[in-house]
């Protein structure tokens, strides 16, 4: 039998939003919503880089219970969201605590976190709710499709540079 593990997203794989068609995909994986929860602890949730990625920041304490997703997933869910997210060596996947909303149930979730990010990125405005704001051409999010192929755009956000 399969593991499974909870994931608490809240960028662009929340319902709605531009990369959830991943989660819907029945040759990635299992994936099954559980509900809307909030972060435990506040922490900032921005809007960076050329192509207007949501980053949760490292950084307990600061920002905002932010608002997302609870999935069960299996093993292969959780490699395709690794990998998605380029874990370890962009996002860095962490145990947190968030809350159900409905329920109020507490429960331990793996989470995508921004470390080593640069300085100005604690300047930009927290959020409690991450919106891809399709008005608003300055916060826009590029899909990956978009993108110009080889794109160094981690540079724009992280301290130290990713490697292959």
């Amino acid at each position: 039998m399969a593991s499974c593990y909870l994931v608490f997203v809240y960028g662009t794989l929340r319902q709605g939003r531009p990369n959830h068609y991943r989660l819907l995909e029945a040759a990635s994986g299992f994936a099954r919503y559980l509900g809307l929860a909030t972060t435990c602890e506040k922490y900032p949730l921005v809007i960076a880089s050329r192509y207007n990625i949501p980053y949760l920041l490292a950084a307990p304490g600061y920002g905002k219970c932010v608002l997302g997703e609870v999935y069960e997933v299996d093993d292969k869910m959780l490699e395709l969201l690794d990998r998605l997210e380029d874990h370890p060596k962009y996002y860095e996947r962490k145990m947190k605590k968030v809350k159900l909303q409905e329920s109020g149930k507490e429960l331990e979730c793996w989470v995508y976190l921004l470390h080593k990010y640069k300085p100005f990125m604690m300047e930009l405005p927290f959020l409690n709710d991450y919106i891809a704001a399709a008005d608003d051409p300055e916060k826009q999010y590029i899909a990956r499709y978009l993108r110009k192929e080889g794109d160094d755009y981690w540079l724009d956000v992280k301290m130290d540079e990713v490697t292959a």
